[in-house]
């Protein structure tokens, strides 16, 4: 049985950013790591944006930059300007391309594509079986996301950010290539929180993916019929699918951090990595893997790791409102969006704003909903 100082059990967006920062930090060159996961990486199976505002660590993979981005609904359109952020698109592929390339010219780094059976952990070494064979280490990194713990508690909510998205080419150019369509709430809502989002690469090709905040997902050709639709209200008569891309990534403010021991963390979306209002990923699981890359430098207790904010509890009072009332989630973006400042708000998702800012844009939205979270929260941690 092969011995490493690190594994990696699933090789997704986290573990990915994780070793790609440990080579680049240039600390963990005497220290051997091994990489599992059935999925090898080699097709373009997703779609991460993320803003920010000046170039970054995956400044060389950016597929495509807008200055600007649309949101509305079935009363208002607002075009944003999103200076000093720029929102960003990164392709799946390129990503993986870029971390598999350093992977490759690192002698201590070892990736196979197995899937993981078993993991099982002792005072001081974590056991792992695959499908073929059996490892040792010392520290272990898991990003399987495990759903039934999650969904089988019922003090936090777990919605989903569901979606099916085309990317189309169009012979007629309807795209306006310099702005993203954020959210567009002017969709039926059918009693959820149901949105299109846009992105225009030229103007006559672009990513439409219809988007939910909700429980249950839905039967595949619903999203496609919705889509269909939109392309038909752009004025789109004649276009070609060039791909298509599905997903489901969980919103909660369930503590899963809470299951890392001191020689174990969960990381990603197993770890509460995913920005549990929104459902994006990328940003934030480029934050907490500098973080972690620095930890590891100087700490081996990984319960020592987690630090639970203010947005967390903000996380959960939005969340707290959509399980109750899913109907509502347009008029709350909407609120947030027809006059707030998209800098400021961007700050406040990024979970950089000052108590003040907070205020500031907390007061944008809907009262009654928020004051009724509140007390339900607190009602049933009394409980």
């Amino acid at each position: 049985m092969k011995h490493f100082d690190y594994i990696f059990t699933g090789s997704g967006l986290s573990a990915l950013m994780i070793v790609y920062k440990m080579v680049q930090s240039g600390k963990f060159n005497d220290k051997s790591m091994l990489l599992l996961d059935e999925n090898p990486k080699k097709t373009n199976d997703r779609t991460w944006c993320f803003w920010e505002e000046s170039n970054g660590t995956w400044e060389t993979i950016i597929h495509k930059k807008w200055n600007s981005a649309l949101f509305a609904d079935e009363n208002f359109r607002r075009g944003l300007d999103l200076k000093p952020y720029r929102y960003n698109m990164v392709k799946g592929l390129d990503f993986y391309n870029l971390v598999f390339d350093l992977i490759s010219k690192q002698k201590n780094i070892t990736f196979f594509s197995q899937k993981v059976i078993e993991i099982e952990e002792s005072e001081n070494l974590i056991l792992i079986q695959t499908d073929t064979e059996s490892f040792s280490c010392s520290k272990l990194l898991n990003s399987i996301y495990n759903k039934q713990k999650a969904e089988s508690q019922t003090e936090y909510p777990v919605l989903q950010q569901h979606f099916i998205g085309w990317f189309i080419k169009s012979e007629q150019p309807v795209f306006n290539p310099g702005q993203a369509t954020f959210m567009d709430f002017s969709v039926e809502q059918r009693g959820n929180t149901r949105f299109m989002y846009v992105l225009p690469t030229s103007k006559t090709e672009a990513l439409i993916e219809y988007t939910l905040f909700s429980k249950n997902l839905l039967q595949r050709q619903e999203y496609e019929t919705e889509i269909q639709k939109y392309i038909q209200n752009l004025g789109i008569t004649n276009y070609e699918i060039i791909e298509k891309e599905q997903g489901s990534i969980p919103m909660t403010c369930y503590p899963f951090w809470e299951a890392n021991t001191k020689n174990v963390i969960n990381i990603g979306t197993s770890g509460g990595w995913t920005k549990a209002s929104t459902g994006y990923t990328f940003k934030y699981s480029d934050k907490k893997s500098t973080e972690l890359v620095l930890f590891l430098q100087t700490e081996t207790d990984f319960k020592k790791f987690h630090k639970t904010t203010k947005f967390w509890f903000y996380d959960l009072l939005l969340l707290d409102i959509l399980d109750r009332k899913n109907e509502i989630g347009s008029t709350i973006f909407s609120s947030l969006f027809k006059k707030g400042s998209p800098k400021l708000i961007f700050k406040f998702l990024d979970e950089e704003t000052s108590l003040l800012e907070d205020i500031q844009v907390i007061l944008k939205c809907p009262k009654t909903p928020f004051i009724q979270a509140l007390l339900h929260v607190a009602f049933r941690k009394i409980k």
